[in-house]
């Protein structure tokens, strides 16, 4: 039905499968280390709403510590031996680094999706549709993300196929207003963030709490903003890894490296991590510069609102984990983003990561 639309995607696609490809090339870390693949689903269905930002989806592959790759430099590709030396921190001593690629899908629709004609009080209809590439270096107590987001808005980005298939699975009435969704326009974001660790107390291997604050920044034509935030943890044989995370940019999938857990080179990977299991809850903030979702197209006429410039998140949830499996579930609370807007918002989050 969309030919046109289905022949640029297929690019898109096959640029993610060289990126992995040449992570696969790249470096296979030390024997101990693993790969790990992240599926994160959000969705104010959770919350019986159906609005704002609606949905949300992020595929994830994570790279095993790329430090064996550093010492030997022509197990990269030559594009990675390039950039690796320009890129802070990855001198650090003892730091785990690893390369993440994803491709995600968001899509925003107004509080009225019966409604055909133009809504300009209501928060625009829009897409955003990307692949990412995700440098990572953490010790026992710092996280550095730098993240890359490529991708397109407007029809191109196929939210409305995207959430008219799902609505029509399951019988859910269809949004009728998506012609006034904002125009197509490439997008990038270039997004970092660090994440301290401070324990509270306990056994890393039995009870324990720990606090991580967080800060960054993004930029670009998609999104320009500064955050700040912390999350709280307890449980049971929590992994060393830092926090979970609703998808944004900057906000990566968890991993949980062998080498972080035993402090140098970990055991073989027969041995079992067992069952873990702990609750986090967590408030950050944004100081909003742009939002393309709201502000609508940077160089043409569209459907657009005034955002709010600071906009926070609430969040609660429990991630549960045995050997490489980990799931973390979460409910979201939102603050207004735009003038107008008649409600704080609520939205659920899921990841499930595996790491082999």
């Amino acid at each position: 039905m969309y030919p046109r639309r289905r022949r640029r995607f297929l690019p898109a696609a096959a640029l993610l499968a060289t990126l992995l490809c040449g992570v696969s090339a790249a470096a296979h870390a030390d024997a101990g280390d693993r790969w790990t693949l992240g599926v994160h689903f959000e969705n104010d269905l959770f919350a019986d709403e159906d609005q704002q930002y609606t949905n949300g989806i992020k595929l994830t592959v994570v790279s095993p510590d790329l430090t064996s790759a550093f010492r030997d430099r022509e197990m990269l590709p030559g594009w990675a031996r390039r950039l690796i030396p320009h890129i802070p921190f990855i001198r650090d001593k003892g730091a785990t680094r690893t390369l993440a690629f994803s491709l995600g899908q968001n899509m925003y629709t107004p509080q009225d999706i019966a409604a055909r004609a133009l809504l300009p009080n209501d928060r625009p209809y829009a897409g955003w549709l990307y692949l990412a590439t995700t440098f990572q270096t953490r010790d026992a107590d710092r996280q550095d993300t730098f993240d890359v987001q490529l991708g397109l808005v407007g029809p191109y980005s196929f939210a409305e196929q995207t959430q008219d298939l799902v609505h029509r699975v399951r019988g859910i009435p269809i949004a009728r207003g998506w012609n006034n969704q904002i125009r197509s326009e490439p997008g990038i974001v270039l997004a970092y963030e660090r994440v301290l660790r401070y324990t509270l107390g306990g056994s890393p291997h039995g009870l324990s709490a720990d606090l991580l604050p967080r800060f960054g920044a993004a930029v670009g034509n998609i999104a320009t903003y500064a955050s700040a935030g912390a999350q709280l943890r307890a449980g049971w044989n929590m992994p060393p890894d830092f926090g979970y995370s609703v998808i944004r940019p900057g906000g990566t999938t968890q991993v949980d490296s062998l080498r972080d857990r035993y402090g140098g080179d970990p055991p073989a990977l027969s041995q079992p991590r067992g069952f873990s299991a702990y609750l986090f809850a967590g408030a950050s903030g944004r100081a909003v510069l742009r939002d393309i979702f709201l502000n609508g197209n940077t160089f043409r006429d569209s459907h657009e609102v005034d955002h709010e410039l600071l906009v926070g998140d609430l969040m609660a949830g429990i991630t549960l984990g045995y050997g490489g499996f980990k799931l973390s579930l979460a409910k979201v609370l939102r603050t207004r983003e735009f003038d107008g807007q008649p409600h704080d918002h609520r939205f659920g989050s899921i990841s499930l990561t595996y790491a082999f």
